[in-house]
């Protein structure tokens, strides 16, 4: 646990440092800061408040939820490879919302979507894992399936006479530039439910990684929990890719570098992970809006910069083991 501390202790101080980095120089951010005036005028209040703050603490609570969606499709999958990408679970949320769009349902970037998003997300992930024979099988057929939905997304986006579903695009690559104080308080609210029923779920994570038998011995459905692991996750993915676009690699290697420090346990995993997704995104969002002002670098390709290279180091010093 101390180690968690000290993560979400670097997440704090990179966050108030965040808040000084961007395309606009603000000359005195802390004075910004300590009078915390929402309704101000001035400009370096409103770059402050209004455009820098929500994106950051939105990076927080992003980060947080796809690391945690990677657990769960780690620890319900029992597959070291698996991933919201991979299970179709991320293009199935992405269609889901051009559906909800197409049919004038709802709105990008709406809680509604979300709810859309959800239901495509989950649908698209239990496919796959009916489809599925094997942990072999899982991945390959999820990357198939995954892979037919995005060109299903790719021909409706092509072929649709409407800005607001042309404006989806961004989804290739995901950003956070758009985020306001309205989404955050969604991702807030996804974030607790999110982390909330993975801490509950956790034990029974721990029961599947011994098989299918000794989870029935004990009492306990398998294939229940599995449900249950996808309907969270999907819940996540889809809160993600309505808000934001698609960000892949984060899901992945945030729950193999939390292996590294806590261990398999998914009662430790759950926390860890989630503290060194928001970390990483964090960085990576930061970087995204300072290192090449005032062009906005793609989330997910810094993503991948950031997160590889952690990721090797710590499965080549960690050995880490599924069990």
């Amino acid at each position: 646990m101390k180690k968690i501390s000290l993560l979400a202790l670097a997440i704090a101080v990179l966050a108030f440092f965040a808040l000084s980095l961007g395309a606009t120089t603000v000359s005195d951010v802390w004075a910004s800061v300590i009078q915390f005036d929402f309704q101000s005028t001035d400009v370096n209040d409103q770059i402050i408040w209004q455009i820098r703050a929500p994106r950051i603490i939105g990076a927080i609570l992003l980060g947080l939820i796809l690391a945690i969606a990677g657990v769960l499709a780690q620890g319900s999958t029992n597959n070291p490879l698996a991933d919201p990408a991979f299970l179709g679970t991320t293009a199935g949320a992405a269609l889901g919302v051009v559906i909800g769009v197409l049919v004038n349902a709802v709105n990008i970037a709406s809680v509604g979507s979300i709810i859309w998003a959800t239901c495509g997300a989950l649908l698209a992930t239990l496919l796959t894992f009916w489809l599925a024979r094997n942990a072999l099988q899982l991945i390959i057929i999820g990357i198939a399936v995954s892979a037919t939905l995005t060109a299903i997304v790719g021909i409706a986006i092509s072929i649709a006479d409407r800005s607001d579903v042309r404006s989806v695009t961004f989804w290739s690559l995901g950003s956070l530039s758009l985020l306001t104080w309205t989404n955050v308080v969604v991702l807030a609210f996804v974030a607790l439910i999110v982390v909330v029923s993975a801490r509950i779920i956790s034990p029974q994570l721990d029961l599947l990684a011994l098989g299918d038998s000794p989870v029935r011995h004990s009492g306990k459905d398998p294939q229940r929990i599995r449900l249950l692991a996808f309907l969270i996750l999907s819940i996540a993915i889809a809160t993600s890719v309505s808000q934001v676009g698609t960000i892949s690699f984060l899901a992945l290697a945030a729950p193999h570098i939390a292996r590294f420090l806590v261990g398999p346990s998914h009662r430790y995993l759950v926390s860890a992970a989630a503290v060194i997704g928001a970390l990483i995104l964090l960085i990576a969002d930061t970087a995204a809006r300072s290192v090449a002002p005032p062009q906005d670098l793609p989330i997910g390709l810094l993503i991948s910069l950031i997160g590889a290279p952690v990721l090797i180091v710590a499965l080549k010093r960690g050995g880490v083991q599924w069990r």
